[in-house]
Protein backbone atom coordinates (compact mmCIF):
# COMPACT_ATOMS: atom_id res chain seq x y z
CA UNK A 1 0.00 0.00 0.00
CA UNK A 2 1.34 3.91 -1.26
CA UNK A 3 0.72 7.52 -1.75
CA UNK A 4 1.00 8.49 -4.72
CA UNK A 5 1.45 12.30 -4.87
CA UNK A 6 1.40 14.52 -7.86
CA UNK A 7 3.34 17.84 -7.08
CA UNK A 8 3.76 20.89 -9.35
CA UNK A 9 7.04 21.86 -9.00
CA UNK A 10 6.97 25.75 -8.72
CA UNK A 11 10.64 25.91 -8.83
CA UNK A 12 11.14 25.34 -12.24
CA UNK A 13 8.39 27.76 -13.57
CA UNK A 14 4.91 27.74 -14.57
CA UNK A 15 6.20 25.53 -17.96
CA UNK A 16 6.95 22.60 -15.82
CA UNK A 17 5.19 19.12 -15.90
CA UNK A 18 3.42 17.75 -12.66
CA UNK A 19 5.89 14.99 -11.31
CA UNK A 20 5.07 11.64 -9.60
CA UNK A 21 6.22 10.67 -6.29
CA UNK A 22 4.90 7.33 -4.64
CA UNK A 23 5.78 6.80 -0.79
CA UNK A 24 5.08 4.75 1.81
CA UNK A 25 3.96 8.01 4.77
CA UNK A 26 3.11 11.59 4.19
CA UNK A 27 3.93 13.49 6.60
CA UNK A 28 1.91 16.76 6.44
CA UNK A 29 4.18 19.97 7.94
CA UNK A 30 2.50 22.30 6.36
CA UNK A 31 0.93 23.98 9.40
CA UNK A 32 -2.83 24.81 9.00
CA UNK A 33 -2.44 28.29 7.42
CA UNK A 34 -3.09 29.20 3.75
CA UNK A 35 0.09 30.89 2.90
CA UNK A 36 -0.97 32.31 -1.12
CA UNK A 37 -3.98 34.31 0.26
CA UNK A 38 -4.63 36.23 3.82
CA UNK A 39 -8.17 37.14 5.21
CA UNK A 40 -8.82 39.81 3.67
CA UNK A 41 -12.30 41.49 4.12
CA UNK A 42 -13.72 44.40 1.78
CA UNK A 43 -14.56 47.47 3.31
CA UNK A 44 -16.78 50.34 2.20
CA UNK A 45 -15.09 52.68 0.23
CA UNK A 46 -12.10 51.16 -0.07
CA UNK A 47 -11.68 51.61 -3.79
CA UNK A 48 -11.93 55.47 -2.88
CA UNK A 49 -8.92 55.70 -1.19
CA UNK A 50 -6.02 57.43 -2.62
CA UNK A 51 -3.02 56.16 -0.90
CA UNK A 52 -1.81 52.01 -0.59
CA UNK A 53 -3.50 49.55 1.19
CA UNK A 54 -1.20 46.53 1.95
CA UNK A 55 -2.00 43.13 3.19
CA UNK A 56 0.88 41.80 5.59
CA UNK A 57 0.75 38.29 4.01
CA UNK A 58 1.66 40.35 0.95
CA UNK A 59 4.37 42.98 1.85
CA UNK A 60 5.93 44.89 -1.04
CA UNK A 61 10.04 44.86 -0.55
CA UNK A 62 10.20 48.24 -1.70
CA UNK A 63 7.44 50.25 0.73
CA UNK A 64 8.24 53.51 1.43
CA UNK A 65 6.84 54.13 4.82
CA UNK A 66 9.16 56.67 5.72
CA UNK A 67 7.93 60.20 7.02
CA UNK A 68 4.09 58.30 6.09
CA UNK A 69 0.55 58.37 8.08
CA UNK A 70 0.33 54.26 8.76
CA UNK A 71 -2.77 53.03 10.20
CA UNK A 72 -2.92 49.27 10.42
CA UNK A 73 -6.72 47.58 10.71
CA UNK A 74 -6.09 44.93 13.18
CA UNK A 75 -5.09 44.19 17.00
CA UNK A 76 -3.88 40.44 16.80
CA UNK A 77 0.21 39.27 17.01
CA UNK A 78 0.90 41.09 13.39
CA UNK A 79 -0.38 43.88 14.21
CA UNK A 80 0.93 44.68 17.75
CA UNK A 81 4.83 43.67 15.96
CA UNK A 82 4.41 46.22 13.09
CA UNK A 83 3.49 49.01 15.17
CA UNK A 84 6.74 49.03 17.45
CA UNK A 85 9.06 48.35 14.02
CA UNK A 86 7.41 51.03 12.00
CA UNK A 87 6.73 53.58 14.47
CA UNK A 88 10.64 55.28 14.47
CA UNK A 89 10.18 55.59 10.75
CA UNK A 90 6.70 57.10 10.21
CA UNK A 91 5.03 60.56 10.56
CA UNK A 92 2.34 58.89 12.84
CA UNK A 93 1.62 55.08 13.07
CA UNK A 94 -1.80 54.13 14.85
CA UNK A 95 -3.44 51.05 15.47
CA UNK A 96 -7.27 50.74 14.87
CA UNK A 97 -8.84 48.08 16.30
CA UNK A 98 -12.79 46.71 16.71
CA UNK A 99 -11.84 44.56 19.45
CA UNK A 100 -9.02 44.85 21.92
CA UNK A 101 -6.58 41.98 22.60
CA UNK A 102 -4.72 40.86 25.70
CA UNK A 103 -1.07 42.38 25.34
CA UNK A 104 1.16 41.64 27.93
CA UNK A 105 5.31 42.83 27.55
CA UNK A 106 8.30 40.38 27.99
CA UNK A 107 11.98 40.43 27.63
CA UNK A 108 13.17 40.14 24.54
CA UNK A 109 16.13 37.66 26.18
CA UNK A 110 15.26 35.86 29.11
CA UNK A 111 17.64 36.80 32.52
CA UNK A 112 16.91 33.74 34.15
CA UNK A 113 17.89 31.56 30.94
CA UNK A 114 21.03 33.66 31.01
CA UNK A 115 21.86 32.61 34.33
CA UNK A 116 20.86 29.35 33.69
CA UNK A 117 23.60 28.80 31.44
CA UNK A 118 26.10 30.19 32.89
CA UNK A 119 25.72 28.71 36.39
CA UNK A 120 25.02 25.00 35.21
CA UNK A 121 26.60 24.95 31.81
CA UNK A 122 24.84 25.70 27.89
CA UNK A 123 23.46 22.31 27.93
CA UNK A 124 22.07 21.48 31.24
CA UNK A 125 20.96 25.38 31.74
CA UNK A 126 18.98 24.89 28.22
CA UNK A 127 17.39 22.04 29.39
CA UNK A 128 16.29 23.61 32.87
CA UNK A 129 15.31 26.49 31.16
CA UNK A 130 13.16 24.77 28.80
CA UNK A 131 11.47 22.75 31.62
CA UNK A 132 10.90 26.18 33.36
CA UNK A 133 9.44 27.73 30.42
CA UNK A 134 7.34 25.22 29.67
CA UNK A 135 5.81 25.08 33.39
CA UNK A 136 5.72 28.88 33.64
CA UNK A 137 3.37 29.08 30.41
CA UNK A 138 1.59 26.27 31.35
CA UNK A 139 0.73 28.12 35.31
CA UNK A 140 -0.26 31.20 33.09
CA UNK A 141 -2.69 29.57 30.99
CA UNK A 142 -4.21 27.91 34.10
CA UNK A 143 -4.37 30.81 35.85
CA UNK A 144 -5.88 32.81 33.08
CA UNK A 145 -8.28 30.02 32.67
CA UNK A 146 -8.99 29.43 36.58
CA UNK A 147 -9.14 33.30 37.85
CA UNK A 148 -10.28 35.12 35.05
CA UNK A 149 -11.32 37.97 37.00
CA UNK A 150 -8.33 37.95 39.08
CA UNK A 151 -5.84 37.90 35.66
CA UNK A 152 -7.76 40.35 33.65
CA UNK A 153 -7.34 42.97 36.37
CA UNK A 154 -3.20 41.96 36.73
CA UNK A 155 -2.78 42.16 32.96
CA UNK A 156 -4.71 45.64 32.72
CA UNK A 157 -2.33 46.76 35.99
CA UNK A 158 0.53 45.48 33.80
CA UNK A 159 -0.54 47.69 31.19
CA UNK A 160 -1.36 50.86 33.18
CA UNK A 161 1.72 50.62 34.37
CA UNK A 162 4.07 50.65 30.72
CA UNK A 163 1.91 53.21 29.49
CA UNK A 164 1.00 57.35 30.03
CA UNK A 165 -0.99 57.99 33.12
CA UNK A 166 -4.04 59.59 30.99
CA UNK A 167 -4.14 56.51 28.69
CA UNK A 168 -7.66 55.11 28.63
CA UNK A 169 -6.79 51.51 29.15
CA UNK A 170 -10.35 50.60 30.20
CA UNK A 171 -10.98 51.34 26.44
CA UNK A 172 -8.31 50.60 24.59
CA UNK A 173 -6.89 47.14 26.80
CA UNK A 174 -9.95 45.40 27.82
CA UNK A 175 -10.75 42.72 25.74
CA UNK A 176 -14.86 41.68 25.70
CA UNK A 177 -13.38 37.94 26.72
CA UNK A 178 -11.79 36.21 29.53
CA UNK A 179 -7.91 35.99 29.75
CA UNK A 180 -6.39 33.38 26.98
CA UNK A 181 -9.82 32.39 25.54
CA UNK A 182 -8.11 33.88 22.75
CA UNK A 183 -4.44 33.90 22.19
CA UNK A 184 -2.38 36.53 24.17
CA UNK A 185 -0.08 38.61 22.25
CA UNK A 186 3.11 39.94 23.56
CA UNK A 187 5.38 42.62 23.09
CA UNK A 188 9.25 42.40 23.31
CA UNK A 189 10.77 44.73 26.11
CA UNK A 190 7.03 46.09 25.80
CA UNK A 191 8.37 48.23 22.62
CA UNK A 192 5.02 48.59 21.79
CA UNK A 193 4.25 50.79 25.14
CA UNK A 194 7.15 52.76 24.56
CA UNK A 195 6.08 54.11 20.91
CA UNK A 196 3.11 55.21 22.34
CA UNK A 197 4.40 56.95 25.04
CA UNK A 198 6.47 58.77 22.61
CA UNK A 199 3.65 59.87 21.00
CA UNK A 200 4.77 58.88 17.87
CA UNK A 201 2.58 56.00 17.98
CA UNK A 202 -1.45 55.19 18.97
CA UNK A 203 -4.23 52.78 19.23
CA UNK A 204 -8.07 53.98 18.19
CA UNK A 205 -11.04 51.48 18.93
CA UNK A 206 -13.88 51.91 16.91
CA UNK A 207 -15.53 50.23 14.01
CA UNK A 208 -15.19 51.18 10.26
CA UNK A 209 -17.98 53.19 8.60
CA UNK A 210 -15.97 53.60 5.53
CA UNK A 211 -12.88 54.22 3.34
CA UNK A 212 -12.50 57.61 1.46
CA UNK A 213 -9.93 59.28 -0.04
CA UNK A 214 -7.67 60.44 2.39
CA UNK A 215 -8.04 57.77 4.96
CA UNK A 216 -10.78 56.15 7.38
CA UNK A 217 -14.02 57.41 8.49
CA UNK A 218 -15.05 55.87 11.61
CA UNK A 219 -19.16 54.77 12.95
CA UNK A 220 -18.34 58.13 15.91
CA UNK A 221 -17.53 60.15 12.95
CA UNK A 222 -14.16 60.44 13.65
CA UNK A 223 -11.44 60.23 10.76
CA UNK A 224 -7.99 58.56 10.38
CA UNK A 225 -5.82 60.75 8.62
CA UNK A 226 -3.44 57.99 6.35
CA UNK A 227 -1.56 57.72 3.00
CA UNK A 228 -0.82 53.92 3.91
CA UNK A 229 -3.58 51.52 5.12
CA UNK A 230 -1.58 48.10 6.56
CA UNK A 231 -5.19 45.41 6.72
CA UNK A 232 -3.53 43.05 9.48
CA UNK A 233 -7.30 41.35 9.47
CA UNK A 234 -5.50 37.51 10.27
CA UNK A 235 -5.13 34.82 8.03
CA UNK A 236 -7.29 32.00 6.05
CA UNK A 237 -7.07 28.55 7.47
CA UNK A 238 -6.02 25.64 4.83
CA UNK A 239 -5.15 22.17 5.64
CA UNK A 240 -2.41 19.95 4.36
CA UNK A 241 -1.23 22.75 2.13
CA UNK A 242 -4.93 22.38 0.18
CA UNK A 243 -3.60 18.68 -1.01
CA UNK A 244 -6.24 16.63 -1.87
CA UNK A 245 -6.80 13.39 -0.27
CA UNK A 246 -7.74 9.51 -2.04
CA UNK A 247 -7.82 6.61 -0.83
CA UNK A 248 -8.39 3.46 -2.71
CA UNK A 249 -10.50 5.49 -5.24
CA UNK A 250 -12.51 7.71 -2.75
CA UNK A 251 -11.94 11.23 -1.68
CA UNK A 252 -11.68 11.64 1.94
CA UNK A 253 -14.07 13.14 3.32
CA UNK A 254 -11.89 15.14 5.79
CA UNK A 255 -14.31 17.04 8.18
CA UNK A 256 -15.83 13.49 8.37
CA UNK A 257 -12.61 12.02 10.42
CA UNK A 258 -11.50 11.90 13.70
CA UNK A 259 -7.77 13.27 14.68
CA UNK A 260 -6.03 10.21 16.77
CA UNK A 261 -3.87 11.48 19.34
CA UNK A 262 -3.39 15.13 17.56
CA UNK A 263 -1.86 13.92 14.14
CA UNK A 264 -3.46 11.03 12.33
CA UNK A 265 -7.23 11.18 10.50
CA UNK A 266 -9.21 7.96 11.39
CA UNK A 267 -10.07 6.17 8.14
CA UNK A 268 -6.45 7.14 6.55
CA UNK A 269 -3.50 4.77 6.39
CA UNK A 270 0.00 6.15 6.50
CA UNK A 271 -0.94 10.00 7.00
CA UNK A 272 0.38 11.96 9.40
CA UNK A 273 -0.03 15.71 10.12
CA UNK A 274 1.59 17.91 12.40
CA UNK A 275 -0.70 20.51 14.12
CA UNK A 276 0.60 22.51 17.31
CA UNK A 277 -0.67 24.34 20.69
CA UNK A 278 -3.21 27.34 20.50
CA UNK A 279 -1.78 28.06 23.91
CA UNK A 280 1.81 27.36 24.23
CA UNK A 281 4.83 27.09 21.64
CA UNK A 282 3.76 25.31 18.11
CA UNK A 283 6.60 23.42 18.33
CA UNK A 284 6.33 21.59 21.31
CA UNK A 285 3.54 19.91 20.04
CA UNK A 286 5.06 19.22 16.89
CA UNK A 287 8.43 18.54 18.19
CA UNK A 288 6.71 15.21 20.13
CA UNK A 289 4.45 14.68 16.83
CA UNK A 290 7.52 14.00 15.02
CA UNK A 291 9.22 11.64 18.22
CA UNK A 292 6.16 9.73 18.03
CA UNK A 293 6.26 9.01 14.18
CA UNK A 294 9.44 7.92 14.73
CA UNK A 295 8.71 5.40 17.53
CA UNK A 296 5.63 4.49 14.85
CA UNK A 297 8.20 4.10 12.03
CA UNK A 298 10.20 1.59 14.29
CA UNK A 299 7.36 -0.74 15.63
CA UNK A 300 6.25 -0.93 12.52
CA UNK A 301 9.73 -2.18 10.89
CA UNK A 302 10.04 -4.22 14.04
CA UNK A 303 6.59 -6.41 13.59
CA UNK A 304 6.98 -5.73 9.96
CA UNK A 305 4.22 -3.83 9.20
CA UNK A 306 3.33 -1.99 6.03
CA UNK A 307 0.42 0.07 7.19
CA UNK A 308 -1.30 1.60 9.96
CA UNK A 309 -4.87 3.45 9.96
CA UNK A 310 -6.64 4.85 13.04
CA UNK A 311 -10.46 3.43 13.10
CA UNK A 312 -13.14 4.92 15.26
CA UNK A 313 -15.64 2.36 15.87
CA UNK A 314 -16.74 3.42 19.45
CA UNK A 315 -20.23 4.09 18.67
CA UNK A 316 -20.39 5.78 21.88
CA UNK A 317 -17.73 8.37 21.20
CA UNK A 318 -18.88 11.84 21.19
CA UNK A 319 -17.09 14.89 18.95
CA UNK A 320 -16.69 18.37 19.27
CA UNK A 321 -14.38 20.84 16.62
CA UNK A 322 -10.85 19.94 16.45
CA UNK A 323 -9.78 23.75 17.32
CA UNK A 324 -11.81 24.24 20.35
CA UNK A 325 -10.64 27.96 20.13
CA UNK A 326 -12.90 30.76 19.49
CA UNK A 327 -10.87 33.52 17.30
CA UNK A 328 -12.14 34.88 14.79
CA UNK A 329 -9.93 33.23 12.17
CA UNK A 330 -11.03 29.49 13.30
CA UNK A 331 -14.20 29.30 13.51
CA UNK A 332 -14.09 30.97 9.67
CA UNK A 333 -12.89 27.50 9.01
CA UNK A 334 -14.04 24.93 11.20
CA UNK A 335 -16.37 23.17 9.69
CA UNK A 336 -14.20 22.17 6.64
CA UNK A 337 -11.43 20.63 9.41
CA UNK A 338 -11.36 17.22 11.15
CA UNK A 339 -12.92 16.70 14.15
CA UNK A 340 -11.63 15.46 17.67
CA UNK A 341 -13.31 12.85 20.10
CA UNK A 342 -14.28 13.67 23.59
CA UNK A 343 -12.09 10.89 25.53
CA UNK A 344 -9.22 8.71 24.68
CA UNK A 345 -7.02 8.97 22.14
CA UNK A 346 -9.21 11.02 20.08
CA UNK A 347 -8.83 14.00 21.80
CA UNK A 348 -6.77 16.80 20.99
CA UNK A 349 -4.62 17.85 24.45
CA UNK A 350 -3.50 21.68 24.54
CA UNK A 351 -1.29 20.35 27.22
CA UNK A 352 2.50 19.46 26.92
CA UNK A 353 2.24 17.41 29.78
CA UNK A 354 -0.12 15.44 28.83
CA UNK A 355 1.05 15.13 25.05
CA UNK A 356 4.36 14.30 26.75
CA UNK A 357 2.69 10.77 28.25
CA UNK A 358 0.65 9.91 25.58
CA UNK A 359 3.37 10.87 22.43
CA UNK A 360 6.56 9.89 23.81
CA UNK A 361 6.23 7.68 26.83
CA UNK A 362 3.06 5.71 25.92
CA UNK A 363 2.77 2.49 23.30
CA UNK A 364 2.54 2.94 20.17
CA UNK A 365 0.27 -0.02 20.02
CA UNK A 366 -3.26 1.22 20.36
CA UNK A 367 -6.39 -0.24 20.42
CA UNK A 368 -7.79 2.37 17.79
CA UNK A 369 -4.55 1.09 15.36
CA UNK A 370 -5.45 -1.73 13.06
CA UNK A 371 -1.90 -2.76 11.50
CA UNK A 372 -1.46 -4.50 8.19
CA UNK A 373 1.47 -6.04 6.18
CA UNK A 374 1.04 -5.70 3.16
CA UNK A 375 2.83 -6.49 -0.15
CA UNK A 376 3.57 -3.86 -1.76
CA UNK A 377 2.18 -4.79 -5.37
CA UNK A 378 -1.09 -5.02 -3.88
CA UNK A 379 -3.76 -2.73 -4.69
CA UNK A 380 -5.20 -0.47 -2.74
CA UNK A 381 -3.58 2.74 -3.21
CA UNK A 382 -4.04 6.13 -1.79
CA UNK A 383 -3.31 9.53 -3.92
CA UNK A 384 -2.81 13.20 -2.89
CA UNK A 385 -2.67 16.48 -5.16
Amino acid sequence: RSWTLTVAQTDKGSRAKPATITTRWIFSGTGYYNYEQGYAPTFPGEDTFAGQVIHPQHWPEDLDYRGKRVVIVGSGATAVTLMPAMAPDTEHITMLQRTPSYIIPVPREDPLAKTAMRVLGEDRGFQVNRKRSILQQKAIYEFCQRFPQAARKALRKINAMQLPKDFDVETHFNPPYDPWDQRLCVVPDGDMYKEISKGQASIVTGKIKTFDATGIELEDGSHLDADIIITATGLNLQLFGGMELTVNGTAVDVPSTIVYRGAMLSGVPNFLTAIGYTNSSWTLKVDLVCEHLCRLLAYMDQHGYTAVVPVADDPNLGRRPMLDFPAGYIMRAIDEFPQQGTSGPWTIEMDYWADHARLRAGSVDDAALRFSAVDRAAVGSGAAR
